[in-house]
């Protein structure tokens, strides 16, 4: 089969492998679709970086070469002896996540915080490829009002449903997006699926504040054109947000945060931060304002999956081209980083 290979950084191959084997808890996927995700741009440019650069102790997997990938839908081509729920043929989605089970966490089912956390397109092989073997416990059935393409969503919009979920975001609030890119864009359509009353997104391209506006944004504003803070009180009779959401993971898009949101508001970090952030205590002290974080999702895959076969979240507008495997560099991740006012979700057809 044919598979993109992570080597080290700047260095992906397409080669030819062996198909993988199905042992009897595991299920053997054709993979239909897969997005390219920021982490794998984080791979390729400076990585290891989620990829283990000592043996992983679930996987026992180290640096290259590994296959990349984990926003994707496939159909079940094979079953091990032990798989009860899943039939050839079946459509499915994976939790690309692997914990141990065992810990503290995991047996209180969070599993995001497994004290041996891995995920499958780092610690093991992925789907960039033409098949992909995973145990049975992480698949999910997609309907068939969720075409493949909308399943290659279901990932990213779990990490979206997550940070609406750990923002503790009520009924009728009004929230705040700063950073359109696919998981602003999946944020903010999530917020108003759970009940958001309005949702607002700061992000400096047009592009990206044009998808917004198709995708359910009541105002999308440029943050290097007006002073967002005070525009986004005025359309809050002065209130400001009740929650705002970093999608970024900078000082610029933090204190942005902290500028749209209202007292006793809260600001949900889910954009990853790689340098140190100055945070504005007597500010957030003085307004009693919250921060949290969301890094991933634990149980959020079915209710991504109900929210795409509702349409209360549409994918369409957030893909802007498909590739082939063999051009998954020059056609996907060189676009992604070089020209990101172009280009929000590319998706590639093994």
């Amino acid at each position: 089969m044919k598979a993109a290979i992570w080597y080290k950084k700047e260095d992906i191959r397409i080669e030819n492998r062996v198909e993988p084997e199905v042992n009897p808890a595991e299920v053997k996927v054709r993979v239909k679709a897969c997005g390219i995700c920021g982490s794998d741009l984080h791979e390729y440019r400076s990585g290891p970086f989620i990829i283990p650069s000592r043996p992983h102790p679930l996987t026992n997997r180290a640096g290259g070469p590994v296959i990349l990938g984990h926003e994707f839908s496939g159909e079940v081509v094979e079953r091990g002896e032990n798989v009860s729920h899943f039939n050839v043929a079946d459509r499915v989605v994976v939790n690309p996540l692997i914990y141990c089970g065992e810990c503290y966490y995991c047996k209180r089912g969070q599993h995001i915080m497994c004290t041996k956390l891995g995920t499958f397109g780092f610690a093991a092989d992925g789907a960039f490829a033409e098949y992909a073997v995973f145990p049975e416990s992480s698949l999910l059935k997609l309907p068939d009002s969720v075409t493949d393409e909308m399943g290659a969503f279901v990932e990213p919009l779990a990490v979206a449903v997550h940070g609406v979920k750990r923002s503790r975001m009520k009924i009728g609030d009004t929230v705040a997006v700063v950073g359109a890119g696919p998981i602003g864009l999946l944020v903010m359509q999530a917020c108003l699926a759970s009940g958001a009353s309005r949702a607002f997104v700061v992000e400096p391209m047009k592009a990206r504040r044009e998808t917004a506006l198709k995708t359910g944004a009541a105002a999308a504003l440029d943050p290097t054109q007006t002073d967002v803070g005070k525009e986004i009180g005025k359309l809050t009779n002065e209130l400001r947000v009740d929650v705002a959401f970093d999608c970024v993971g900078n000082q610029a898009a933090f204190d942005t945060a902290v500028k749209l949101s209202g007292r006793r508001s809260t600001i949900c970090v889910v954009g990853l931060a790689l340098k140190p952030i100055e945070v504005p205590f007597i500010r957030l002290w003085g307004h009693e304002k919250e921060i949290t974080f969301a890094s991933g999702y634990e149980d959020e895959f079915a209710a991504a999956i109900a929210f795409l076969a509702d349409k209360r979240v549409n994918v369409e507008p957030l893909i802007s081209s498909r590739i082939k495997l063999d051009e998954l560099v020059s056609k996907g991740i060189k676009p992604l980083i070089e020209e990101p006012d172009r280009n929000i979700k590319i998706l590639v057809y093994p």
